[in-house]
Order: structure tokens, then C-alpha cells, then sequence
């Protein structure tokens, strides 16, 4: 199957949100400049996404491989278990957008346009995921992207950009040679259909972080190896 590529229609962003996150009282003298910036860069703002639908071809002790592409990870092979197909995306916040945000030479409109090009991403990937439940209807699905684990490194986002062709014409994402992403608000994942509750976050020990979705399960971890 090719690569299907997903945009946000009529995409807004949401000041309140906005300033929920970033710790910005409605009376605050800031919220106008927050309005002003997030009207600045509403024009530019073209979150999008890419996905294809992969089956997988063979499975190994630590390995899957899918549509030909080889994939190296103990975890990614067991959630394949219950499955014959998966979804290799890249969710963006959008070049322009990231182009804007690299010319802000104030260093607080600058910390506020992450902000900006988070909500962007999270549309992107909400659009997604819409996208691929209206057209194929898989159920629950769970999540894994490289680097997340030292099961699954970030090297294999080789293989993962492999899969998806030309990444670059479709969407504007870049894989780096430091094997991150620009714009560097983009998500890379491979989705699975599953009847668990499995997140990356219960594999990881790594204490104090900030997106950290479910606790470490050390257990958990045990299971898959």
C-alpha cells in the first residue's frame, strides 16, 4: 500500500490551552502577547501527518519484519504477537511553523512557540489517528517509537523512514544525521492493534520525566524478555 498523507483541516489553535499550559492567568498582563503570537503564526500553521499500512512478513526472536523492512526489538516483536498488520506514522507540527519558530529571537516568544508547535502536533496526531480508524476500523491500538526504549533505540529510525519512501517530499520531515527529526516537533511511531494497555512508559525507568504517561512497571519488562 502507499503512504497516505493526512492534513488538519480548518486547524486553530486554542489560547486557553495555551496558556493552561503554559502557567498564563486569564488576567495576566501576558496573555495579549501570548493572543498576538499564536495570531502570528495561525496563518503558517499546517500541522500534517503520514502513515502506511505495513503487514508483517516474518517474525524472529527480537525482530519483526515488516512490508521487507527489518525492525531489531525485543518489545516491538511480542505487541506484534496478536497481530498481522501495524501502521509505521510520522506526525508533524509542519515546516512552516517550525521555520517561523526558529526566527524568534525572544527567548520567552521563543520558549512559547513550543508550546505553539505542540498543540500543532497533537492535532496532527489526533487527525491521524481519526484517519486510520474511519478507514480501517482496528480497534484498540497501542504505540512505540524509536528511541522511547533502549529495547528499540533511536537508530531505528532508519528503517522506519525506509518504510515510509520519501518522507521529506511528502510532509517536509527530515531524518537528521544525528537521527533526530526536523521539524523537531514531529512524532515517529509504529501503531499495533492489541487487546493490552501497553505504553513505553511502563518500561522505562527513567524517574522525573515529564511526559511520562503510566509508571515504571519493572515487572512488565520481565515479561517481554
Amino acid at each position: 500500500m502507499d503512504t497516505v498523507v493526512v492534513t488538519v483541516p480548518d486547524f486553530q489553535f486554542d489560547v486557553h490551552e495555551l496558556a493552561e499550559r503554559l502557567r498564563i492567568k486569564a488576567a495576566d498582563s501576558q496573555m495579549d502577547e501570548l493572543k498576538e503570537l499564536a495570531e502570528q503564526a495561525a496563518p503558517l500553521a499546517r500541522p500534517r501527518a503520514l502513515y502506511k499500512l505495513a503487514y508483517v512478513d516474518e517474525r524472529g526472536d527480537d525482530y519483526v519484519i515488516l512490508d521487507a523492512v527489518r525492525f531489531t526489538s525485543r518489545v516491538l516483536r511480542v505487541n506484534v504477537d496478536e497481530a498481522d498488520r501495524a501502521f509505521v506514522t510520522i506526525a508533524s507540527c509542519g515546516t512552516e511553523l517550525e521555520t517561523w519558530a526558529e526566527q524568534q529571537d525572544d527567548p520567552l516568544y521563543g520558549y512559547w512557540s513550543e508550546a505553539l508547535r505542540l498543540q500543532a502536533l497533537g492535532a496532527a496526531s489526533q487527525e491521524l489517528l481519526k484517519e486510520i480508524d474511519k478507514r480501517y476500523r482496528p480497534g484498540h491500538m497501542a504505540a512505540m517509537n524509536p528511541g522511547s526504549l533502549t529495547d528499540w533505540p533511536l537508530y531505528e529510525q532508519r528503517p522506519l523512514f525506509q518504510l515510509l519512501g520519501d518522507v521529506e517530499a511528502a510532509i517536509g520531515v527530515r531524518l537528521q544525521p544525528s537521527l533526530l527529526m526536523w521539524p523537531t516537533k514531529s512524532v515517529s511511531s509504529i501503531l499495533f492493534p492489541t487487546s493490552s494497555d501497553f505504553t513505553s512508559c511502563q518500561l522505562c525507568p527513567r524517574q522525573g520525566c515529564p511526559n511520562r504517561r503510566a509508571p515504571y512497571e519493572a515487572a512488565k519488562m520481565e515479561q517481554y524478555l
